[in-house]
C-alpha cells in the first residue's frame, strides 16, 4: 500500500493480491513485474517471492483504517481478476470496498471477461456502487478494443478505460456506457513510442461523446523530460461522482470487525 501514490490519476494503492502474468502486448514492459522481481529472494520483503501471484488476506481490511477519503487504485501490482485468484477472494475485496464507502476504488483489469463473470455472482449493492469504478486496459485494437465491449456488459456505475501504453491508432471507439478515459505512453527502458495523433484521436472522440479525458504522460525512457502537456495544456478530468463522508472512528471499527 502507498498513501502517496505517484500515479497521476489516483491517491493511494491497495494490493490484497500481488503478482501477475502476461496476457497481451501491453504487458511487455510491466513496471510492476520489474519492481517486484528486484526484491525476489530478500527475506521478509513484501516481494520476497518476486512477481509470483499470491493472495494477501492481511491486506483486506486496510482501506477501513484510512480516515481521509482517497481515490484508491486496487491491485496496482496485480490483476484482481487473474485466473488464479479465487472468486471468493474477489468477493471479499468487494465486501471491503462496500464497507469503506467513503473512498473511491479504481479497479483496472486486462481480464475483462473474467471480471464480468465473477461480478455476475455479486449482489447488486456490492458490484454496482458509485464509489467502485471498473476499468479495462486498452493498448491496441486486437486485444484492447474487445475488452471495452466486455466492460460495457459488466454492471457498474462508473466504467473507465486506461489507454496505456497506447501502442497504435485505435481508430473509431464506441464510448457508449464509458464514463472516463485515461491515455498514456509507455515509460522506462525499452519504452515503445506513442504518436501525438493517436492521443489527439482519442481525446477528440471523448470530447464528442462528453466523456472526461485524462492525459497521464507521453512516457519514454525518462518520462519526466517529456511531461504530460497535450497541445499546450494538461487534461485532468475525472467523472463527477459525489464522495461519501468518513464515518466516526467507532463506526469504522465496527466495520473492520465485519471483514
Amino acid at each position: 500500500m502507498s498513501l502517496a501514490s505517484t500515479i497521476e490519476w489516483t491517491d493511494a494503492t491497495w494490493n490484497p493480491v500481488r503478482g501477475c502474468s502476461k496476457v497481451s502486448p501491453g504487458c511487455k514492459h510491466c513496471y510492476a513485474e520489474t519492481f517486484a522481481e528486484r526484491w525476489r529472494g530478500i527475506p521478509g520483503h513484501p516481494y520476497e517471492q518476486g512477481f509470483d501471484l499470491r493472495l494477501v488476506p492481511d491486506k483486506l481490511a486496510e482501506p477501513l483504517r484510512w480516515r481521509k477519503p482517497r481515490r484508491v487504485f486496487v491491485n496496482s501490482m496485480s490483476d484482481l481478476f487473474h485466473e488464479e485468484v479465487p472468486s471468493q477472494f474477489v468477493h471479499k475485496v468487494f465486501r471491503t470496498m462496500r464497507l469503506a464507502d467513503w473512498h473511491t476504488f479504481q479497479i483496472l483489469t486486462k481480464r475483462a471477461g473474467r471480471m464480468r463473470e465473477v461480478l455476475s455472482d455479486l449482489a447488486a449493492s456490492e458490484a454496482v456502487a458509485d464509489h467502485v469504478w471498473l476499468g479495462v486496459s486498452v493498448e491496441d485494437r486486437k486485444h484492447g478494443l474487445p475488452r471495452i465491449e466486455e466492460l460495457r456488459r459488466t454492471p457498474a456505475r462508473v466504467r473507465f478505460l486506461s489507454v496505456e501504453p497506447l501502442l497504435e491508432d485505435l481508430g473509431p471507439i464506441d464510448l457508449t456506457g464509458i464514463h472516463w478515459v485515461i491515455v498514456g505512453g509507455e515509460s522506462g527502458p525499452g519504452a515503445r513510442p506513442m504518436k501525438p495523433d493517436w492521443v489527439v484521436g482519442v481525446r477528440e472522440r471523448c470530447s464528442a461523446a462528453g466523456v472526461p479525458f485524462f492525459f497521464k504522460q507521453w512516457g519514454g525512457v525518462r518520462k519526466a523530460r517529456h511531461g504530460r502537456d497535450l497541445e499546450g495544456r494538461t487534461f485532468d478530468d475525472f467523472p463527477r461522482v459525489a464522495a461519501g463522508s468518513t464515518p466516526s472512528d467507532a463506526e469504522r471499527h465496527r466495520r473492520l470487525a465485519l471483514v
